[in-house]
């Protein structure tokens, strides 16, 4: 597998050089995954961020952590279906919070790579061009998600 290919499909690295595609990926693994296989669980810590190479991965959430009633822990929401060239994971380059969701394998092949945080954050400090472009592109990519979220909700409020 072509790593720099597969960063360069993901819009969190538009704008970012071939050689700077090289240095993100010499920090990077690939993880594969089978149809419904656990990538990480909501409130779990956060230390790498996931590019998907092959497959799709299902963003979900745990209701009764909201306090929605009449629902069990054990049925998860999903909120959102992820495809090749997606990320997901990004809120862990900001703070290294908590899982704010979960995310689970949708397919029966998915390819994951995977960047750890820290090493990411230390190419952005040596770099700051690339560290800048990544940034934006990272808020950029959170805005478009968040607003996609705010969206569910208000159709959430008013189908209830």
């Amino acid at each position: 597998m072509n790593l720099v290919n597969v960063l360069r499909q993901a819009d969190i690295f538009a704008d970012i050089s071939p050689a700077q595609l090289e240095l993100v990926a010499s920090l990077c693994q690939v993880r594969d995954a089978s149809k419904g296989d656990l990538i990480f669980e909501e409130n779990a810590t956060s230390d790498e961020l996931y590019v998907i190479a092959e497959g799709e991965v299902d963003i979900l959430v745990d209701p009764a952590l909201v306090g929605r009633p009449g629902r069990k822990s054990s049925d998860p929401s999903a909120i959102a279906r992820l495809r090749r060239g997606q990320s997901f994971g990004e809120i862990a380059l900001v703070d290294q919070g908590s899982r704010s969701a979960s995310a689970r394998a949708a397919s029966d092949a998915l390819s994951l790579v995977v960047i750890p945080r820290d090493r990411l954050i230390l190419l952005c400090e040596s770099d700051p061009v690339l560290g800048f472009r990544l940034m934006r592109n990272l808020a950029a990519d959170l805005a478009i998600k968040l607003r996609n979220t705010d969206l569910q909700l208000r159709a959430g409020l008013l189908d209830s």
